[in-house]
């Protein structure tokens, strides 16, 4: 996979991604697709408690979450995200006008997710942080 010309990732500092996910297939998936394209995952969290443990205790600089996590909203975690300032990216099934409030200032990606589409909004989503952390 080649990167876009605006690529975010530094290979000699690549991102660092944390992924809400409680599908492992799709986990696994999305961490093969973002280390293939230069991303270090740093964590994966299947339920809402794993992730808030992540969100805490990890360095990252960009998350990925699933709406929802075995039938149980991810929304405090989204919430965790927000309170902390850090970047986030919803990866859901489920239509944007689906989702709690706590989603609405996220990028959403719907899933199934073309890796392309995935990559140009974390990687522009990283480039609207770095330009937010420079001012």
């Amino acid at each position: 996979m080649t990167l876009p010309s605006n690529s975010a990732v530094d290979p000699a500092e690549p991102a660092r991604v944390i992924i809400v996910e409680d599908e492992p297939l799709v986990a696994e998936n999305l961490r093969d697709d973002l280390v293939e394209a230069g991303f270090e995952v740093v964590g994966v969290a299947p339920r809402v408690e794993s992730a808030l443990k992540l969100i805490e205790g990890t360095g990252f600089d960009v998350a990925i979450i699933d709406a929802n996590l075995a039938g149980t909203s991810a929304a405090p975690a989204a919430a965790a995200l927000s309170a902390r300032g850090l970047p986030f990216m919803v990866l859901s099934g489920y239509a944007r006008e689906q989702l709690q409030r706590e989603f609405s200032e996220a990028v959403y990606i719907q899933k199934p997710y073309r890796v392309r589409k995935l990559i140009d909004a974390l990687n522009s989503l990283l480039h609207k942080q770095r330009d937010r952390g420079a001012s």
